[in-house]
């Protein structure tokens, strides 16, 4: 039973993401939000305007214009779903916070025992809910905290794993056409399975979210039509290893075993842009960067909004477009959001 868990975990996870990331827990919620976001690139990291989500960076809460309702969803190749929701606004004139969730699900997946037999079609849910807050300390700078739940139930016999992450966000307008941002992720978030109850060889498996840093800039020419984004994450995973040795106690040699933590870091980079060459109308395009390994990780991306006034409700529609090249297919993502 264990090798079967195993086995399935290991599969949705490369489903259910892109595969360069497929070797993170809780990479679903790290493929971005909406369409905006992934259409240019999930640079944003620094764009301090009142539209981008608070996801990014928590430090956008306080930001926002007015109320809004955002709603999105994802259709992917090898039976794989992904939906987003999320309700923004500000408070007073210094505060603001965001609360959302995002769903991710592989269907139809072919369970097989240990023999190799066909048992049932069996799926997968993931979850990530979140409450942003951020604070306004003047018209430059601004700050903001994001607490995550993060759930995914792999298994009908085994109790979902659960844990709860912290993101820390800063963003400094340093004149009107340029900001920075940085950005502290998933800390302290980590999924722990105990597969005992399931009988056989069961054991605990402890799976920690890498920890990420992530610098951003953003600058906004044409009188504000043209803005420029780029971003540089630096990522750190922590993997538990088992070494063994021969040692000789007397005249007898005996195998032991020592567990060392290893811990990792790559650099990914991010970039894009986004023109409204007229009111309501915006063309944007970008790049990210997923793996180490820089040629053969670029998620080229693109996608366009508008937007319509209904009486006095402003609605926008968004389209995003990005090619998983080593996922073979093509993500597809609509948004709908209402300004209450």
């Amino acid at each position: 039973m264990k090798s079967v868990i195993s086995c399935l975990y290991l599969v949705c996870l490369s489903l259910t993401v892109l595969p360069s990331s497929a070797q993170y827990a809780g990479a679903f919620a790290r493929m971005g939000f909406g369409a905006r976001g992934l259409s240019m690139g999930n640079a944003l990291a620094a764009d301090a305007r009142s539209d981008t989500s608070p996801y990014y960076n928590p430090a956008f809460a306080p930001l926002a214009s007015g109320q809004k309702m955002e709603a999105s969803v994802a259709t992917l190749s090898f039976d794989r779903s992904l939906q987003f929701l999320q309700l923004s606004a500000p408070l007073q004139k210094k505060a603001g916070f965001a609360l959302g969730i995002i769903h991710a699900a592989v269907s139809d997946i072919d369970g097989r025992d240990n023999s190799g037999f066909h048992t049932a079609n069996l799926s997968v849910d993931e979850y990530a809910g979140f409450l942003a807050f951020g604070l306004k300390f003047s018209e430059r700078v601004s700050a903001g905290i994001n607490l995550q739940m993060f759930q995914t139930d792999l298994f009908d016999g085994l109790t979902p794993a659960r844990s709860i992450g912290l993101d820390i966000g800063f963003v400094y307008r340093i004149r009107p056409s340029w900001s920075v941002g940085l950005v502290a992720d998933d800390l302290l978030a980590r999924y722990s399975w105990d597969s005992s109850d399931l009988g056989g060889s069961g054991s605990t498996i402890t799976d920690a979210f890498p920890r990420r840093i992530r610098f951003g800039i953003s600058t906004y020419q044409l009188d504000g039509k043209l803005s420029i984004h780029s971003e540089l994450e630096s990522r750190f995973s922590s993997v538990r290893s088992e070494v063994r040795k021969t040692r000789v106690f007397g005249d007898n040699p005996a195998e032991t075993s020592e567990e060392k933590l290893l811990i990792s870091q790559e650099f990914r980079f991010r970039t894009g842009l986004e023109y409204t060459p007229i009111d309501g109308f915006a063309f944007r395009a970008g790049v990210e960067q997923l793996g180490s390994e820089v040629l053969d990780s670029i998620r080229p991306s693109l996608g366009f909004m508008g937007e319509q006034n209904v009486g006095e409700l402003k609605i926008r529609a968004e389209y995003g477009f990005a090619y998983e090249a080593k996922a073979g297919g093509k993500l597809h993502l609509i948004s709908l959001i209402l300004f209450l």
